[in-house]
């Protein structure tokens, strides 16, 4: 495979954004997947959860549950930006921001 993604346009891995729900009981860690997205990705839970474990790998948990915690109502997703991978697990580009520190 040359690198590129399903879309052809040359760039590399796709493009994931993610945030924290909100809900009366728990946080939930959502992954918005692209409409067009590599067809190595084959188990749904199984990139949800590498997605989840890069996240979390580049952002204190802590420190983001607790903004989201004292910032959001509930019903409410606050985003955490996005992150561009590949199949394999390789990070080609974030955007993630911890909303602790805004």
């Amino acid at each position: 495979m040359s690198g590129d993604n399903a879309h052809g346009d040359g760039t590399r891995g796709d493009t994931f954004a993610v945030g924290i729900h909100l809900t009366d009981a728990e946080f939930q860690f959502v992954v918005r997947v692209p409409s067009a997205i590599d067809s190595d990705w084959s188990d749904p839970d199984a990139f949800q959860s590498l997605v989840e474990r890069l996240v979390w790998e580049r952002l204190d948990r802590a420190a983001v549950l607790s903004a989201v915690d004292r910032t959001a109502s509930v019903g409410e997703t606050v985003s955490l930006g996005t992150i561009t991978i590949e199949p394999d697990g390789t990070v080609v580009d974030s955007s993630l921001r911890d909303p602790s520190a805004e």
